[in-house]
């Protein structure tokens, strides 16, 4: 089962990654100003992992595939990883959507 990971960034932000069973980090969220914005968007993410429509899939100037899951306003709620082919790429959008529902939340801010 995925895990939510809640930190404080260095400039005092909280940010949370969504973790796969195996401990790999698999999305990561922007920096929030208070907690309560840090959970809507990680409930922004379990509501919207499930749907394929919402992974923006896209390479990087170097050439490497990621992806952002955006909420159904558009607005980018998580980020990847860089990955080493688009199929690495895929197993992850397939990781999130798998892990992202039932995950739970380890606050360590």
């Amino acid at each position: 089962m995925g895990k939510f990971e809640i930190k404080k960034d260095k400039a005092g932000k909280l940010r949370f990654n969504l973790k796969a069973a195996n401990g790999q980090v698999i999305l990561s969220s922007e920096a929030y100003n208070s907690k309560s914005a840090c959970d809507n968007g990680i409930e922004s993410v379990k509501k919207n992992s499930g749907n394929d429509g919402n992974y923006e899939r896209k390479t990087a100037k170097n050439g490497q595939p990621y992806f952002n899951l955006k909420a159904s306003n558009g607005q980018v709620i998580g980020s990847s990883e860089m990955y080493s082919s688009t199929s690495a790429m895929e197993n992850g959008i397939a990781s999130v959507k798998k892990n992202a529902s039932g995950a739970s939340i380890d606050d360590q801010s």
